[in-house]
């Protein structure tokens, strides 16, 4: 559908235009002809940055409140990516397509911890011990990022998503992932999503995924059909 918009959510530690605009992605995908739709989730770029982790937990309403009005594409990319899993699983009459990177069977179970979510506050990237939440200990520290908000939010009180709600996301979904990246494999997501494609990217590590001009070939050729 030409007309239908296109949400796109960002990772955390990121925002609309760090992980959207920055890269290349809006302009891209408008050129394509979408009506692309940005949203900074809560403790992220232009939203509020509570500290308090009760405040985050239920990040997803952010995504919901997003919504266009009517039927919608979405983009979402790791914690974006989950968060629209997690969405889509409750109005799947909401969603058209829905493509997401960086996301695999990492979402089934618990991420992040109390050692992530206190390096992000103190600035020590060395102390998770993992590399994957020490680079996200070094992005909170990024320009407009407030590294106590961030480590609420990664001390949010939630639930992994379950198989049972992933196979209620009855719309195609594109599943791009990196062969280096933490959150794979995907082997548990692919089976649960009733309508589902998957591209690997050769080489490719989580942090990367959003720069990837495969990436970005994989979403569009997607939306295309």
């Amino acid at each position: 559908m030409a007309d239908t918009p296109l949400l796109m959510v960002h990772g955390f530690a990121s925002s609309f235009e760090r992980n959207w605009r920055e890269p290349g992605w809006v302009d891209v995908l408008q050129e394509e002809g979408h009506d692309v739709r940005g949203v900074d989730l809560l403790g992220h770029g232009e939203a509020a940055k509570p500290v308090d982790p009760e405040a985050y937990r239920d990040l997803h309403e952010g995504v919901v409140a997003a919504l266009p009005d009517g039927v919608t594409d979405a983009l979402g990319f790791s914690m974006g990516g989950q968060l629209l899993l997690r969405v889509a699983a409750r109005v799947p009459e909401r969603f058209h397509r829905i493509a997401i990177g960086g996301v695999g069977d990492n979402i089934f179970t618990a991420s992040g911890g109390e050692a992530a979510a206190s390096a992000i506050e103190l600035g020590r990237a060395e102390e998770t011990g993992h590399e994957a939440m020490g680079a996200f200990a070094r992005f909170a520290q990024a320009p407009g990022n407030d590294p106590a908000a961030l480590a609420a939010c990664m001390r949010r009180p939630h639930d992994p998503i379950t198989e049972d709600e992933v196979a209620q996301v009855k719309v195609p979904v594109l599943v791009v992932l990196g062969d280096r990246d933490f959150a794979g494999p995907a082997d548990r997501l692919m089976q649960a999503l009733p309508d589902a494609r998957l591209v690997m990217l050769t080489g490719a590590d989580h942090f990367g995924t959003p720069k990837d001009f495969r990436f970005i070939d994989a979403v569009v050729e997607f939306l295309r059909d």
